[in-house]
């Protein structure tokens, strides 16, 4: 079995191994798997069972993410996007007070809508147009972005609405449990410990339950809850109605860009990216974005896109599909075991994510540092990702620095036609939306 996924996933050609993959394919799911209780707990605010949602994330995000592991061959991960899980319940459902299946409707539109893009490369042509200099701009501000998520998670970092954010209670046992983790990855990975960031992860979760951070839970297996409730509940009767497509393009446009970020920045980190800054098998990849964009909405769930949280699987080794695989099939087993995974704090994994964070600035390393016009729109797209909290908003504001400080500084042969037409687009955005 070993040799087939080793020659299947090509796995030595990748400069990995099969227990490196798993390895990595476990970090993934560990980082990530908050989400399994999450978004039900914010899809049940509009109005859908805690239970069959639970269900539909799972399912979503094993089927989406071994269609990227076989489709396309990367270490990436997918589910239910944060974020636009939020926009769902609270903007769309609470707000503009769509039902919440009439919401369904609307990702299933966007999902198609991204699979015929992708078929034409149109998606594909956007992530290679992304010039070098943007790409490790935006691999950097994820970095940022997960590193801010992470100490948030901590509660190191909290709310003050005098400055925004502030310093948590660095004394409380969530705090305190997060740093001693984040000390135990830094050394295990300095000791060039294999899994470093997974075994912190276990540790900090094996210490957290005698302190009562966590709790073991009377049972570990349990069957899941019926998807019945939400699966295929899609309502297209407000397919003419105007508010229908504001909401298609608002969950549109963060998708396409927030995929487009994490596939940029997470393949760059892993030095995928071919020797023009190219992602290869990007068509595949975009595609199983897409069609996971769709299955989710039938299922009964909001945009399933590429996640981040990716990149700590890669940290740990992961390059190819059988870290995704491996990641699925843990999904799948979590549909029985969401009482044992509910066990990890996010305290256990807090600490990893900034750990991902750190690993990804050091795409810094590759940059031209004395080209101004290319160091100005990098910096700003690595800014705009953590302070702004969107990913989106740092590749749109990236972009449209880069094309005005290329034109105004006689380069504009620098710019590719794709590059005006996403700095075209991006502005009408800000005009009219």
């Amino acid at each position: 079995m070993a040799s087939w996924l080793e020659r299947y996933f090509k796995v030595r050609e990748a400069g990995s191994d099969v227990r490196t993959e798993i390895l990595a394919g476990i970090t993934t799911f560990m980082t990530m798997a908050y989400i399994i209780f999450v978004n039900p707990s914010i899809m049940e605010k509009a109005g859908m069972p805690f239970g069959a949602v639970m269900t539909a994330t799972c399912v979503a995000s094993a089927f989406a993410t071994l269609l990227m592991a076989f489709l396309a061959n990367y270490p990436i991960a997918l589910s239910v996007g944060m974020g636009l899980n939020a926009f769902f319940a609270f903007g769309v459902v609470l707000g503009m007070g769509i039902s919440w299946q009439t919401a369904l409707a609307a990702i299933f539109t966007e999902g198609v809508i991204f699979i015929l893009l992708t078929l034409t490369r149109i998606r594909e042509g956007v992530v290679n147009a992304i010039p070098t200099s943007l790409k490790i701009g935006i691999s950097t501000g994820i970095g940022l972005f997960i590193t801010f998520i992470g100490l948030q998670s901590a509660g190191i970092i909290v709310n003050n609405d005098a400055v925004l954010v502030g310093m948590g209670n660095l004394k409380s046992s969530t705090s305190l449990l997060a740093i001693l983790g984040f000390f135990i990855m830094v050394i295990l990975e300095a000791r060039r410990v294999r899994g470093a960031i997974l075994w912190g992860i276990l540790i900090i979760t094996a210490i957290s339950i005698p302190l009562g951070v966590t709790a073991m839970p009377k049972g570990l297996i349990s069957m899941p809850p019926s998807l019945a409730p939400i699966f295929a509940q899609l309502d297209f009767s407000s397919f003419m109605n105007p508010n229908f497509w504001i909401v298609v393009f608002t969950f549109f446009f963060v998708d396409f860009f927030d995929t487009v970020g994490t596939l940029v920045g997470v393949t760059n980190r892993a030095g995928m990216l071919d020797s023009e800054g190219k992602l290869p098998r990007a068509k595949e990849a975009l595609l199983a974005d897409a069609i996971g964009t769709s299955a989710g909405a039938i299922l009964g769930t909001s945009t399933v896109t590429s996640y981040v949280e990716s990149a700590s699987g890669v940290e740990q080794g992961g390059r190819t599909g059988l870290t995704a695989l491996t990641t699925a099939v843990l999904f799948l087993l979590a549909l029985f075991f969401s009482p044992l995974v509910a066990v990890v704090p996010a305290c256990a994994t807090a600490p990893a994510l900034v750990m991902v964070g750190i690993f990804m600035t050091m795409s810094l390393k590759q940059f031209d540092f004395s080209e101004w016009t290319d160091l100005v729109p990098a910096c700003i797209a690595i800014f705009t990702m953590p302070f702004s909290y969107s990913i989106a908003a740092g590749i749109e504001f990236g972009v449209i620095s880069f094309v005005i400080i290329k034109y105004m500084t006689g380069k504009k042969h620098q710019v590719s036609p794709m590059m005006i037409f996403l700095f075209v687009v991006f502005l009408l955005k800000e005009i009219f939306f």
